[in-house]
């Protein structure tokens, strides 16, 4: 199968498979627009203009095969659900969540679950399942995962990296943590359990979560043995990166910000500060589904401690934060994954979907 590729106003034909060959087929173009290849393939793609990137998004298109799981990873406001749902309504398939928020019943509009048109147009799974008092971590989301990875062609998508990173690298199976060891790790202070941690342990997560080092530090507490050394017995992957299209939005700061910015905002119109109502009598700041960002800021504002401007502007700000640490995650953990640029890529380009 030949595609025609258009590079710089040089039309081209070649199999996908021949895509590097392009700079010798161009050559026999008289080498018009000689270079032109290198310039906008070997360059990072933050060094290339707005029309450089799409012209290198077309070189690179994403095959997408119908009988083949998509893994669709990338920031908050970024497209994920939406490049889900044309995936799924152009070749089928069952979309399962990886959002560690989206799985809570109590947040439907602050944690943007897809709405009741869009899971009419394909189906959807994982979605509001768990309760708001349950614990819920990527140990469930495995368990939950694993049986709808042989039904239906699964397209995953979410932003959380660790449950997509879980599933395509495997996760140590690590005993449960006692009730008193969480106990007495809820009254420790973030400082005195980093310092308690390994070196080896500590290169590995994200020191300023919180819930990230609080988990290490448990796992050492109740095992006697460090995070680090579980994972590194890890057992094979459930879904290898090698059997799926795994693809990442790269969402430049400057093109979701406004994004970021302007979903709240629907949130706000939609009701979300009525979802949060509904949550404030059992409100607790520990649980698991009491880290949806928005959700403290709006609690805040119903208590009387701040205004809804500036819980509104508090939760913009978190989520921008939020983004920021999934770019990074994301660009650290995800090389091998398909980079799709969304601020300059047009979507009906990017995809060969294939039967």
């Amino acid at each position: 199968m030949t595609r025609l590729y258009v590079v710089f106003g040089v039309s081209v034909m070649a199999a996908p498979s021949d895509v590097f060959a392009l700079p010798r087929k161009m050559s026999q173009k008289k080498n018009r627009f000689n270079g032109c290849w290198r310039l906008i393939c070997d360059r990072s793609p933050k060094s290339l203009n707005a029309t450089e990137r799409t012209r290198r998004n077309i070189l690179m298109q994403i095959n997408i095969f119908a009988n083949k799981p998509v893994l669709i990873a990338g920031p908050t406001a970024s497209g994920k659900s939406a490049l889900a749902l044309q995936i799924a309504t152009q070749q089928g398939g069952t979309i399962i969540n990886a959002d560690a928020l989206q799985v809570f019943d109590c947040w439907e509009i602050l944690s943007a679950r897809p709405g009741r048109d869009e899971r009419a147009q394909a189906p959807h799974a994982l979605y509001g399942h768990v309760g708001y008092h349950e614990d819920y971590s990527v140990g469930h989301w495995l368990r939950d995962v694993t049986p709808l990875l042989t039904k239906d062609r699964p397209i995953i998508v979410g932003g959380t990296g660790l449950y997509l990173s879980a599933l395509t690298e495997g996760l140590a199976d690590i005993p449960a943590t006692p009730p008193e060891i969480r106990q007495i790790a809820d009254g420790l202070s973030l400082d005195r359990m980093i310092a308690a941690l390994d070196d080896n342990t500590k290169s590995r997560i994200d020191l300023l979560n919180r819930a990230r080092v609080q988990r290490a530090w448990e796992v050492q507490e109740a095992t006697g043995r460090a995070l680090a050394a579980w994972q590194d017995d890890t057992p094979p992957p459930l879904l290898p990166l090698s059997d799926v299209t795994a693809i990442v939005l790269d969402a430049p700061k400057d093109w979701l910000t406004p994004r970021i910015t302007k979903r709240f905002d629907m949130m706000l119109d939609a009701g979300a500060l009525d979802e949060v109502r509904a949550v404030l009598p059992v409100w607790d700041p520990k649980r698991p589904a009491s880290k949806a960002i928005g959700a403290p800021e709006l609690i805040a504002h119903l208590r009387n401690e701040m205004t809804l401007e500036d819980a509104r502007d508090a939760a913009v700000i978190s989520t921008r934060q939020y983004a920021k640490r999934q770019r990074t995650w994301f660009a650290k953990r995800m090389k091998a994954w398909h980079q799709l640029h969304v601020s300059s890529t047009d979507l009906s380009t990017a995809f060969t979907f294939n039967s």
